[in-house]
């Protein structure tokens, strides 16, 4: 039974590297953009450079946890050790609602720009179509589904770089300023969901810990250099689009409709300055959705490990946590995934889906970073080949800007936020309903 729940150990730094980037490249090509409607452009900068401190920050202290405990469940497991299994359980089901409902946000970002390359192709169809079959590549494997990543990550950083190349000279810095706050500083905190998907999904990495050759050493490297890239990649996106003709122009298809948003906001920008049969303006849109692909993928691939974990351990149905005795794979929890995934899709809402997985995302912040300090006081012999620099001084700060966010989230979506609380009460009560017999850690 225990061979029947392992997972193949194959993983690289280099791969590593190239899922870090992939969860997240597509917060550079579709949905920051929404941000700007709130906060403006002084209000979304403000905003994203918090995200930056943030993510920084927790993503060190998060190195430490994944290093120790290198386990597929992730922030779940952190919190389980930690914290014990009541709040483990609600920070599971965080981290599989922002996995599970991110890639949706995605999938219609990439009907979109198909939808743009083919207009008579149905934008849902489309998301649907590539539901399925990168689902299938994440049930074939876990090396071939990583080595994809690698290839498609490095293809949309290479669009990013070449989006920046054709858009910065026609920059004007007065396009920064126009209009910077149209919503005053309170558009600053509505942004924060926005700024905080540049990044969300890096994370990830640690899901896959448990399929790393040598975790002790390589999820560091791993996490290190992603953050590094996606750092630069999100000012030098931010600054080049915003730069060519104002905020407005990446929010609004039609600047005389401003009730209608957009979900490619670069194609908006390029179109600014080079017209649509250009072959720069197509080869964004074609290379463009490796950006889209690579972050819908890896998040798949992601999300599949933190829902088998759970079910692995007893904490939802066992048959989540099911391995494919062919391709030592989740393949069980991937399947049960992309269902949720394709309801919420079909809702086409993207902003509110986007934001019901911040929510999530900020609670496994929030929650990782007291387990890094409590794991640090209650288990000081727990072999740890990395430590955080400056403790406890990085987790604190990753803290209180997750739980001012989360407020602010919360303030400005309240019914989005009282349902997602909803859906983490009710399910914590089931769970204590039954008692689950789980396994021991």
């Amino acid at each position: 039974m225990e061979q029947q729940q392992s997972l193949s150990k194959t993983l690289t730094p280099l791969l590593l590297w190239g899922l870090g980037v992939g969860y997240v490249i597509s917060g550079m090509y579709v949905g920051w953009n929404l941000g700007l409607e709130q906060g403006g452009t002084l209000g979304m900068a403000v905003a994203t450079v918090f995200a930056i401190i943030m993510y920084s920050a927790f993503s060190f202290s998060y190195s430490e946890l994944a290093c120790a405990i290198p386990k597929a469940g992730g922030a779940f497991d952190y919190a389980r050790r930690a914290l014990g299994n009541d709040v483990a359980f609600i920070t599971g089901l965080a981290q599989i609602i922002e996995f599970v409902f991110a890639p949706p946000a995605i999938a219609i970002g990439i009907g979109t720009y198909l939808h743009l390359e083919f207009p008579s192709l149905d934008i849902k169809t489309a998301a649907i179509g590539v539901y399925v079959l990168f689902t299938a590549l994440n049930i074939y494997g876990v090396k071939a589904a990583a080595t994809f990543e690698l290839i498609i990550t490095v293809l949309a950083v290479g669009e990013l770089l070449l989006f920046a190349g054709v858009t910065l000279p026609h920059f004007h810095a007065e396009n920064l300023t126009r209009n910077p706050l149209p919503n005053g500083w309170a558009g600053a905190f509505a942004a924060l969901p926005f700024a905080i998907w540049f990044f969300l999904g890096i994370e990830g990495v640690a899901n896959v810990a448990e399929e790393t050759k040598n975790p002790q050493k390589d999820i560091l490297k791993g996490f290190g250099w992603a953050l590094v890239t996606l750092v630069v990649l999100c000012i030098l996106t931010f600054v080049a689009a915003v730069g060519v003709a104002g905020w407005e122009s990446v929010v609004y298809p039609d600047l005389a409709n401003t009730h209608v948003t957009s979900d490619s906001p670069l194609p908006l920008a390029m179109g600014r300055v080079i017209s649509h049969d250009n072959i720069l303006y197509t080869t964004l849109i074609r290379i463009g959705l490796c950006g889209l692909i690579a972050s819908f993928h890896g998040l798949i691939l992601a999300s599949g490990r933190a829902t088998f974990e759970f079910g692995r351990v007893g904490f939802a149905p066992r048959f989540l946590g099911r391995v494919s005795s062919r391709f030592q794979t989740p393949a069980v929890a991937l399947i049960f995934n992309s269902c949720i995934g394709i309801a919420a899709l079909l809702t086409g809402k993207t902003g509110e889906i986007i934001t019901f997985s911040v929510l999530g995302a900020l609670i496994l912040y929030s929650v990782s970073m007291i387990s890094v300090i409590r794991l640090r006081r209650s288990q000081p012999e727990l072999e740890r080949p990395f430590t955080v620099p400056f403790f406890p001084a990085t987790p604190a700060i990753a803290l209180v800007i997750a739980a001012v966010s989360f407020v602010a989230v919360v303030w400005y979506n309240l019914l989005l936020s009282a349902i997602f609380l909803a859906i983490i009460l009710v399910a914590y009560f089931i769970f204590r309903l039954f008692k689950p017999q789980v396994l021991e850690h």
